[in-house]
């Protein structure tokens, strides 16, 4: 999910930075080996003034693989560097790396061939990417979308290496939507923070007057629309969430139920649990409604106090319904903290 994000913004820097002719590296994450802090496909911009946009690590690499990328922009060759974090779990986390995690990254001078990818994150459908290198050197890159990249997409994001050629398929998977309905107050917060973990957001309202840039800047989306028309304005999938919170009794019931006719998986309710029962309870006298999706009232447990601290529990709950995970403290998970890649 949070790919996605941070490609965009890759991207759009380079877009910017590099149209007076500046030029830039880009170190991408190619391979994990065991657990790590990122995965394969973080990626880092480093511009020939120093400055830089990403990251691949938890910010203890970005330091070596800067200067590597100064000395690639110096020759005009790529490089590929290991990071091992070892068997000492404490000095890996030191590292950046992860526990006994071993990290590869691929440095390499900005082609032109990436320009195209300006164009297949507009498109905002799923594509992929395939960088080609013959020992460090990149040989050949190519973006690939449509059907053609169906049969690359299934097996993932992953390196390809047979000692002589070797190739990084990167997947790339349009981020889910967090849609939100209302564009009061307490909502901007929660949009600024969906978008900064990485979801596509959309805020809804039938005011106009509330859906302006100054207080939903891009990239989050301003969609006005009322609840009858919300379906033919916005198709959601099983993979997007959507947040209710007008505060007006009639348009949270209404919009819930155009809502209710899309597939998201998560449907969050704000107010409290009798307010939502009686929504629930005249929506049930019209039809079939689905209880295990709604989430009402939305968001974790954790004691809030203000719009920020709601918009905190309620993503928090979306990541962990995401990540099929029951919400507990890390300091009561066995398993490591970072997903095993490899």
């Amino acid at each position: 999910m949070k790919g996605w994000l941070e490609t965009r913004q890759v991207y759009a820097a380079l877009a910017t930075a590099c149209a007076p002719g500046r030029r830039a590296a880009l170190a991408t994450v190619i391979r994990v080996r065991g657990s790590a802090y990122r995965h394969p496909g973080a990626k880092l911009v480093v511009f020939e003034d120093d400055t830089h946009v990403g990251n691949v690590s938890g910010g203890c690499l970005e330091g070596d693989v800067r200067e590597v990328a100064r000395q690639v922009l110096a020759t005009g060759v790529s490089e590929r560097r290991s990071y091992c974090g070892g068997a000492d779990e404490i000095a890996a986390w030191d590292l950046g790396v992860g526990c006994e995690g071993e990290v590869e990254l691929l440095i390499e001078p900005l082609a032109e061939a990436r320009v195209t990818m300006q164009a297949a994150l507009a498109a905002e459908a799923p594509f992929v990417t395939m960088t080609t290198m013959a020992a460090h050197r990149v040989t050949g890159f190519a973006v690939v979308t449509g059907t053609a990249a169906e049969a690359l997409r299934a097996s993932g994001t992953r390196l390809e290496d047979d000692g002589a050629i070797a190739r990084f398929i990167e997947v790339h998977e349009p981020a889910p939507r967090l849609v939100i309905v209302s564009a009061g107050d307490d909502a901007i917060p929660l949009a600024r923070l969906g978008e900064l973990v990485g979801f596509r957001v959309t805020v809804v309202d039938r005011r106009p007057g509330l859906l302006t840039a100054a207080r939903f800047p891009d990239p989050i989306r301003r969609l006005e629309a009322t609840a009858d028309a919300l379906g033919a304005r916005l198709a959601l999938d099983a993979d997007d969430a959507a947040v209710v919170m007008t505060h007006h009794f009639g348009d949270d019931t209404d919009y819930l139920d155009a809502l209710r006719a899309s597939p998201a998986r998560y449907l969050g309710l704000l107010g409290p649990r009798q307010r939502t029962d009686r929504i629930v309870a005249r929506l049930e006298a019209t039809g079939p409604f689905d209880r295990t999706r709604l989430f009402g009232p939305v968001g974790l447990d954790i004691g809030t106090d203000g719009a920020e601290q709601v918009a905190l529990a309620v993503i928090a709950e979306i990541l962990a319904v995401r990540s099929g995970r029951a919400p507990r403290s890390l300091r009561d998970r066995v398993a490591p903290i970072h997903a095993d890649v490899g």
